[in-house]
């Protein structure tokens, strides 16, 4: 998501742990960095807020999720981070179910956060799959704004499943509503039998057809600002030929942007599950693919490298191609994302299906609101 305004720094002063092989490459065509992340002396781009009573840090930008759990996802993907779980136990959020007050929770959450500028950031399992719990959202979310945060950028993560189903139009009129700044909408392949042994929708899922895929894309993009997500991957979007190829079929889609996503890599929090495997064996390095990609002068020829992104625990190349197609090559590291989280520092806003406001990704973790008991918990 983007910073409301643009702060760079030169390359050289990112810190070692977030700099990709690469980006001593791109420092030449780029030049400079955008730095969504806050150095912790910036007193300017940090928010200070107390919440339940504690004071605390919260980084600018900061983008707050109402976790979508309200039944299992539409799509299996084999890759999906829902799936890991961490060494020291808890109950993962995608098993958590919603209780008939959750909305009461969630307002009283969004309450607690009264002043702090923030962005919409809807993701989860699949929102889109209860279509009456997604227009809740959104109409709450929207009546919040009256009187609650001020927010940046209202951004929905999907795949796409609710928009085919018999209320995709009211969904889509209803992110119109929204002011969405932009959808992004995972597909991880231009043809459609390699997507689907990829995503694994459920066989009474329609999005998983690709003629239906293609004019629910058309139709959404219609609507709102439309970006395609590609997570790369052996035996899907592995090599310089295939991002071409995905590039030609977005642009037939409607999308005005298309983001390649690597695995995100992993440090030692996590067990050795299905999941960690497959990202373990399947990986195709970020690094790899768009060297071989800009050194391809049939995939790269009238690129125009525009950006270098250093967020919290990720760092993204933007480019214009040709045609005018804004491409984003993204990588991602869930250590540096702990590193964040530990410093006691907010990076990320979570409110979970338990009543539970987390400053990341895992309930019962970095709590800092109960809405059951209204008690804040201590950090970690």
């Amino acid at each position: 998501m983007r910073p409301a305004i643009p702060f760079e720094i030169a390359l050289a002063d990112l810190p070692r742990s977030a700099v990709s092989p690469l980006f001593e490459r791109l420092r030449k065509s780029v030049g400079r960095v955008t730095r969504r992340t806050p150095l912790p002396d910036e007193v300017a781009r940090w928010h200070t807020h107390a919440i339940g009573g504690v004071e605390r840090r919260f980084a600018q930008p900061i983008t707050f999720t109402p976790y979508a759990s309200v039944q299992p996802c539409s799509a299996r993907c084999s890759f999906c981070s829902e799936n890991l779980r961490k060494s020291d136990g808890g109950t993962p959020a995608s098993r958590l179910r919603p209780a008939p007050d959750y909305f009461d929770g969630l307002s009283r959450a969004l309450r607690a956060l009264r002043g702090v500028p923030l962005s919409w950031s809807l993701s989860g399992l699949e929102t889109s799959d209860d279509a009456d719990w997604m227009l809740r959202l959104l109409h709450m979310l929207t009546a919040s704004e009256s009187d609650g945060p001020v927010v940046e950028d209202r951004v929905l993560y999907t795949n796409g499943a609710g928009f085919a189903a018999p209320q995709g139009e009211v969904l889509r009129r209803a992110l119109q509503g929204f002011e969405l700044s932009w959808l992004e909408l995972s597909r991880h392949h231009h043809d459609g039998a390699i997507n689907q042994s990829i995503m694994r929708f459920r066989p009474e899922v329609t999005i998983g057809d690709q003629a239906v895929f293609e004019r629910t894309a058309r139709q959404l993009a219609d609507a709102v600002p439309l970006r395609l997500v590609c997570i790369l991957q052996r035996g899907g979007v592995a090599q310089s030929q295939d991002v071409a190829a995905y590039l030609s079929w977005a642009r037939q889609c409607g999308a005005g942007t298309v983001v390649f996503r690597e695995f995100s890599r992993l440090d030692d929090a996590y067990r050795d599950n299905a999941t960690a495997r497959y990202l373990r064996a399947e990986r195709v390095s970020m690094d790899a693919l768009l060297a071989a990609c800009l050194d391809d002068p049939e995939v790269s020829r009238g690129w125009t490298l525009e950006s270098l992104t250093e967020g919290y625990y990720f760092w993204n190349l933007r480019l214009c191609t040709a045609s005018g197609l804004n491409v984003i090559f993204e990588s991602a590291d869930y250590g540096a994302m702990h590193e964040r989280h530990a410093t006691g520092d907010i990076y990320k806003l979570v409110y979970f299906a338990n009543g539970q406001l987390c400053a990341g990704w895992e309930p019962g973790h970095d709590v800092l609101l109960d809405i059951r008991t209204e008690q804040v918990l201590s950090h970690g």
